[in-house]
């Protein structure tokens, strides 16, 4: 059983390497192809006519011309024509005061509230988060205050009642 298995592992390994030799086969085709197709495009350009080939020599020559040396000092003298004379920077320190002096107005000093500038105390989430159930039990302990005051003036009043008449029972034996 276990020779089985060999041979289906060596089978299926051996068609993972014909299919990567494949590939590579395949992609040495389209290099070779793509060089070709570069060394084709050069022998087009060496067939081209001579009046081509002297308009390039013609462009070529005029880059030259142009070739200016900025940053690069030449010992041949030829080049040392081409060389540009080292640039002299313009004066600007009138034009950054005058820029520094705008962008810098007069200070306008307002008073400052000193609660915002002290640190909040450490608890101060705790307070706000509480502060709308402390309304709550505010609110109804004021109701329970307030039903407290009725019920001791309707008992004041029941017991000054009762003195009133009291007080009348008196003054009418009396008489």
């Amino acid at each position: 059983m276990s020779d089985r298995i060999e041979r289906r592992v060596d089978i299926n390994m051996e068609k993972n390497v014909g299919s990567l030799q494949e590939q590579a086969l395949k992609r040495k085709e389209r290099l070779k192809a793509l060089r070709d197709k570069q060394l084709h495009g050069r022998e087009e350009e060496e067939g081209e006519p001579e009046s081509k080939k002297a308009s390039l020599q013609e462009t070529t020559e005029e880059r030259h011309r142009e070739l200016k040396l900025r940053n690069y000092t030449p010992e041949d003298e030829d080049l040392k024509q081409r060389q540009v004379p080292k640039a002299k920077p313009a004066s600007v320190e009138d034009k950054v005061k005058d820029q520094l002096e705008a962008a810098n107005p007069e200070p306008i000093i307002e008073e400052v509230d000193l609660a915002n500038l002290a640190p909040r105390k450490p608890d101060w989430d705790l307070k706000r988060d509480v502060a709308k159930k402390l309304e709550k039990l505010e609110r109804r302990t004021q109701r329970a205050i307030a039903e407290l005051i009725r019920d001791r003036l309707k008992g004041s009043e029941d017991e000054l009642a009762g003195a009133v008449g009291a007080v009348g029972e008196e003054d009418g034996d009396s008489d």
